[in-house]
């Protein structure tokens, strides 16, 4: 049986017309989506794709698939309607909480299924630096929310009545800018070889930030540029342009426009845990079918960073 998000992925490159521009459109790396093209070329026993220099055009056998594709996507999103009318998901309004980066490069593609599947439902999106967005739905001022914390750091319970679902735990990796001499090695470079490197920072204004980042002082690395915003398409832009090395989320290295070196960290290991935040104790049909989209979507991004599924 052919994996509907391998289907979606050959559907995207017959719509896009290259792998680049429908990995942009899907919230993937251009390698990881070629992976998994080349997973379902596998199970169909033959050549799906054929790259030139242009792009990228499907083979005989991949417009019979993407058509029998299109076909199967329409039915599943169709079978998510009548499911959602049975449960009451017929109208009505889901409001959901995100932080910048699970908002430009996780949440988009998710809440595309969830209006397919819902399209009656009226969406409403508030970006909350967290942990904001975890106050804002014990408030009742969103269905829920994507928040994280970072490793090291301190973990605070939620309010009384909201629950915490972990969806993903990420590396903090090592970004360079290309060809620098620390991305160039081979397996994990320890955290005491950054001593005496200028280094980007976010903290103190991000403060989530601060005890990862006194662990980098901790191993001598220097301050060169700080970024009064939490924003790490901005500090990748200043490390790629040279002004010093930084320590992000594995998944804003992936996605990052900017050319990067990149080398995981450790020991110790640095880390980011991202979570979706909601009330307990209420019937929330809306809000249940969107937790368990999220759920597969960074599932789905969890196997194709690391090339699993």
């Amino acid at each position: 049986m052919y994996d509907p998000t391998r289907l979606a992925a050959l559907v995207a490159v017959a719509e896009a017309g290259s792998i680049t521009r429908a990995a942009a459109r899907l919230g993937y790396t251009a390698p990881a989506l070629s992976q998994q093209l080349a997973k379902l070329e596998r199970e169909a026993g033959t050549a799906l794709l054929v790259r030139h220099r242009h792009g990228t055009r499907l083979t005989a056998a991949g417009e019979l698939l993407a058509a029998r594709a299109r076909r199967v996507l329409d039915e599943l999103d169709r079978a998510r309607y009548e499911l959602a009318s049975l449960t009451g998901l017929s109208g009505g309004r889901l409001r959901v909480g995100t932080f910048m980066t699970a908002g430009a490069h996780v949440l988009p593609p998710v809440l595309s299924a969830f209006r397919r599947a819902h399209p009656d439902v009226e969406l409403g999106v508030v970006e909350f630096e967290p942990p904001a967005g975890v106050e804002a739905v014990a408030r009742g001022e969103v269905d829920l929310a994507l928040t994280h914390v970072y490793r090291p750091g301190p973990v605070a319970q939620p309010p009384a009545g909201v629950r915490l679902e972990t969806l993903l735990t990420e590396e903090l990796v090592l970004v360079t800018a290309p060809g620098h001499a620390l991305s160039a090695g081979a397996g994990r470079l320890p955290l005491t070889e950054l001593a005496g490197q200028p280094l980007i920072s976010s903290a103190p204004a991000n403060s989530h930030r601060r005890e990862v980042e006194a662990e980098l002082a901790r191993a001598g690395a220097s301050v060169a540029v700080r970024c009064e915003t939490p924003g790490y398409v901005l500090v990748c832009a200043l490390v790629s342009a040279g002004l010093g090395v930084a320590v992000v989320p594995e998944m804003m290295a992936a996605v990052a426009v900017a050319p990067l070196g990149v080398r995981r960290l450790g020991p110790p290991e640095l880390g980011r845990t991202i979570s979706v935040a909601y009330r307990t104790g209420e019937r929330a049909p809306a809000a249940d079918t969107l937790r368990a989209l999220l759920r597969g979507g960074f599932a789905r991004r969890g196997a194709v960073r690391t090339g699993a599924g």
